[in-house]
């Protein structure tokens, strides 16, 4: 019988192509979310998942639920024998962490403490935890890999990861029975090659390749690109970028890892290679085969000049490595984006 494998935050960008590779690894996925970063389909299925069960034949469980409704929690896990579970749920923008950074805090802290606490205890010990480069701050060292400082934040929503991550290591410390992996993402594009799962932000999108491929599509006017004085080849910012695909990949790698008995152990998922804004710009005008308006604005607060990663230990340990380059990121970007012209709510994918 395949392994019970609770997502939460499942119905979003990266945990919903989690969940395709769960099910084609043989897992059984169980998925909660609360639709702050989903859009609800037919019969209060999230859309992502009813496009899931159709292009894979399966029909996955899935529950409206909010990690800061513990008793709701409870329930769930006295319903189910849980194997491990997968941690995504949480608020996750940059700016907006600027702007609100208590809610961030009460939100992401509060939930993934009670989701500790029903673990342990309905004696579920093994967890993969989506963390994220935001926890390295600043570089004081590129490329950055899992020994380089951590906690000199510069944003609301990396000091919420770091912390959780904290709360794990302090926990797996005090349970020797458990057994985590925190997975350190860089900067997730692109989309399934079916074009029928991608990145649908509700409202203006806070991370660069959706605003680019909404520019693209004609949603948008033009791109405002914060920051051009940037210590970089050509001003903007420079990032990590991996296949959201490969990123789920490196998940099941994560999830055969525990198996290990491995305490707990960080990685890095990236691609070890940095693009710049613009170099991201051009890479998507060739993809659409349309050009991209953009204008210079002033820099953002919590971004930092570069920021991209050391993935060796990742391969070492895990056996994992990012496979698609730039160009095929950018292509299963605009697959989705023209076939989803105003994503999930109105695509024309089926």
């Amino acid at each position: 019988m395949a392994e019970k494998v609770l997502v939460t935050g499942g119905a979003g960008y990266i945990g919903s192509h989690c969940v395709v590779e769960l099910i084609e690894a043989g897992f059984q996925p169980v998925v909660l979310d609360n639709f702050s970063n989903a859009v609800r389909g037919e019969g209060d299925m999230p859309e992502s998942l009813r496009r899931i069960d159709n292009l894979l034949d399966t029909n996955i469980e899935f529950h409206e639920l909010d990690l800061l409704d513990r008793p709701g929690l409870e329930k769930l896990f006295k319903k189910h024998a849980f194997s491990a579970v997968m941690h995504f749920a949480g608020l996750k923008a940059v700016g907006e962490s600027v702007e609100q950074p208590l809610r961030y805090y009460r939100v992401n802290l509060t939930a993934s403490m009670n989701l500790l606490e029903v673990m342990q205890a309905h004696r579920v010990h093994n967890l993969v935890f989506s963390s994220s480069a935001t926890v390295y701050g600043d570089p004081q060292h590129l490329p950055i890999d899992e020994q380089h400082p951590v906690g000199g934040c510069t944003n609301p929503y990396g000091k919420t990861k770091y912390f959780i991550e904290e709360m794990i290591k302090d926990h797996c410390k005090a349970e020797e029975n458990w057994n985590a992996v925190l997975l350190r993402y860089f900067n997730p594009i692109g989309a399934h090659s079916s074009g029928l799962i991608g990145e649908d932000p509700q409202g203006i999108p806070n991370n660069l390749l959706p605003y680019v491929a909404q520019v693209a599509i004609g949603r948008r006017k033009s791109l405002n690109v914060f920051g051009n004085d940037y210590d970089t080849l050509d001003g903007t910012g420079v990032r990590d970028y991996i296949h959201v695909v490969d990123l789920a990949k490196g998940h099941i790698a994560a999830l055969k890892k525990l198996k290990d008995d491995c305490g707990c152990k960080v990685y890095n998922l990236g691609t070890g290679r940095g693009y710049s804004v613009l170099q991201m710009v051009k890479a998507m005008e060739k993809a659409s085969g349309r050009e991209i308006s953009y204008k210079i604005a002033p820099r953002r607060g919590g971004d930092i000049a570069s920021c991209y990663a050391d993935p060796r230990l990742a391969e070492k340990e895990l056996g994992w490595k990012a496979e698609f380059d730039l160009e095929r990121m950018c292509e299963d970007l605009w697959r989705w984006q023209s076939m989803n012209p105003t994503g999930f709510t109105n695509g024309t994918a089926s």
